[in-house]
């Protein structure tokens, strides 16, 4: 098959489209034929592009691990998934990604595609979507009534943040440069702040800080948590703790109850992703380049 890969350290100058062997799919596992992936700009830095669980080096390494696609085989042993079967989901951090032709994938960590739902579509709502829910409600504990601010609202993760929190009946103040404002209101924001040219330290204290942006505006946002509330990370550990209150870093996992229920959501319209452009897998490279450069929303890979 035809894979995107890397096979030292350096950023995604390292990225090359070359012949790989296609995987091999053991019990509880489906092949997927790729149709669509998506990437985080920094995951060439995590420690899993480049080993294993077992601190073996993997290299050479496929990235991208938001992945949609067809089933294309199903092992034996594995239930749920049929050859033909639209999905969509997360690869294994220590494992290749999905910015090639076939990517093998845990059964558990995939959910069906909604009809309505393009490729594309799909690819760009795993990572942003289970992020969103997990920081939201897993760990923010966000209910309706409460206040929440999602800094990097016009981002891949943000823009998906704001749709459940105000689903969910919250009050919604997005954050970023000021060129996000429209596609965060649009998506449901009550209020939008341009860290730009206006002070976060204005906003009233919230319930809930989702942060996405990291730097000096994580250590500031403690200042804004009401007591009882919480400071919920996905850039570090916070470094300051909410006075009363909880200060919380995670890293996503793969479920596929929540996957479910983002193409339930997505499916129906009520969730919807912002697809800032698609590269084709061949312009992989500048496809990364293009995301480091700020091109908002999720960089989608069509393969």
């Amino acid at each position: 098959m035809r894979a995107v890969r890397i096979h030292e350290r350096g950023g995604s100058d390292g990225l090359v489209l070359e012949d790989a062997p296609k995987p091999f799919v053991a019990t509880g596992e489906v092949l997927v034929r790729v149709r669509a992936a998506g990437f985080v700009p920094d995951e060439l830095e995590w420690p899993g592009t480049w080993v294993d669980r077992a601190g073996r080096d993997r290299t050479p390494s496929v990235p991208a691990h938001d992945v949609a696609g067809e089933v294309a085989e199903v092992a034996y042993g594995t239930t749920g998934f049929a050859v033909g079967d639209r999905v969509f989901g997360l690869t294994d951090w220590h494992r290749d990604g999905a910015a090639a032709e076939y990517a093998a994938i845990e059964a558990r960590d995939l959910a069906p595609i909604p009809p309505s739902l393009s490729f594309a579509e799909a690819a760009a709502l795993p990572l942003a979507g289970l992020t969103a829910w997990q920081a939201l409600f897993t760990y923010g504990g966000l209910t309706a009534g409460q206040t929440v601010v999602v800094h990097g609202a016009g981002g891949g993760v943000g823009v998906l943040a704001v749709q459940l929190a105000r689903e969910a009946g919250a009050r919604v103040i997005g954050t970023g440069r000021g060129r996000a404002a429209d596609v965060a209101t649009e998506m449901g924001a009550h209020a939008f702040v341009d860290l730009e040219r206006e002070s976060f330290e204005d906003v009233e204290p919230v319930d809930l800080v989702f942060d996405t942006i990291g730097g000096d505006l994580l250590a500031r946002s403690a200042g804004r948590v009401k007591p009882g509330g919480a400071l919920v990370s996905v850039t570090a550990p916070p470094p300051v703790e909410p006075e009363g209150g909880r200060a919380v870093f995670f890293i996503v996992e793969p479920d596929r109850a929540q996957l479910a229920e983002l193409a339930r959501r997505a499916g129906s319209g009520a969730l919807r992703a912002h697809v800032g452009a698609v590269y084709p897998l061949a312009e992989t490279r500048e496809a990364f380049q293009a995301k480091h450069k700020g091109v908002p929303g999720k960089v989608v890979l069509e393969v």
